[in-house]
This record gives C-alpha cells, sequence and structure tokens, in this order.
C-alpha cells in the first residue's frame, strides 16, 4: 500500500515566508528537506506524520494550506 493511497496522507501545500538567515541549523536542514529552498516558494507534499512533525518545527517560518 501506498502512502498515497491512505486516508491519513491528505495533500498539503507548505509556503516559505520567512528567511531562514539567523536561525539555527536544525530548521534550516528542514526547510530543505521539505524542497523549500527560496522565500516564497511552494510544494505540495502529501501530509503524513514525518513531513507534519518536520512542519511543525517551523511553523514560524511557513505558512500550510490545503491543496
Amino acid at each position: 500500500m501506498r502512502i498515497e493511497d491512505t486516508d491519513m496522507a491528505k495533500p498539503i501545500q507548505v509556503k516559505l515566508v520567512r528567511s531562514p538567515i539567523g536561525r539555527p541549523e536544525k530548521h534550516r536542514k528542514i526547510l530543505q528537506a521539505l524542497g523549500l529552498t527560496r522565500l516564497n516558494k511552494t510544494v505540495n507534499l502529501y501530509g503524513t506524520p514525518a513531513i507534519v512533525g518536520a512542519i511543525r518545527k517551523v511553523t514560524h517560518l511557513v505558512e500550510v494550506s490545503e491543496a
């Protein structure tokens, strides 16, 4: 069974709205892992527990909406 087939993994849009400059290295690595490399870049992801947990660590830098 693929992750996309489960009800738990709903598509979400994540947008980088604040700069990672001056933030801890851990936050910058999380943003890079999510695919957010530039300001105002938007990525479409599936809301798996791992992705949601990563987003919670950088909620002050991103904006999340349902896709």
